[in-house]
């Protein structure tokens, strides 16, 4: 069922203030309990840590160069080419993704939760 599914999914976000207001936290701890990693939570997020976030390092890129291909005139071929680019990411590509992300987990440890400099991970 959809309810078991997100008693298992955690939330992750970065820092941003935007994201950490009373009010947002307080939304996500009614559907997440204690599985949010963010600033100011149980977990806390690293700051400035784009290395560790799959969309900073993988998703906006990979949309920005697929949705803006055919020039979108108006907001709803916007929204539809994001979609449609969203649809078509495909399972492999998640689980390559998410590689990523545990390599880069394993590396940031290794460098004492410091700086990934001149480290290039495929996606």
């Amino acid at each position: 069922s959809k309810f078991l599914k997100m008693t298992q999914m955690w939330f992750q976000q970065d820092g941003s203030t935007a994201h950490t207001a009373k009010e947002t936290i307080q939304m996500l701890q009614n559907i997440f309990q204690d599985r949010i990693i963010s600033r100011g939570c149980e977990i806390n997020w690293p700051p400035r840590s784009p290395d560790l976030t799959s969309p900073d390092f993988f998703l906006w890129g990979h949309l920005k160069e697929k949705v803006f291909v055919n020039k979108p005139q108006t907001i709803n071929d916007l929204k539809r080419n994001i979609e449609d680019q969203i649809r078509d990411i495909s399972p492999e590509m998640l689980s390559n993704v998410m590689q990523s992300v545990l390599d880069r987990a394993i590396q940031c440890k290794k460098e004492n939760g410091g700086h990934l400099q001149n480290i290039i991970f495929e996606n």
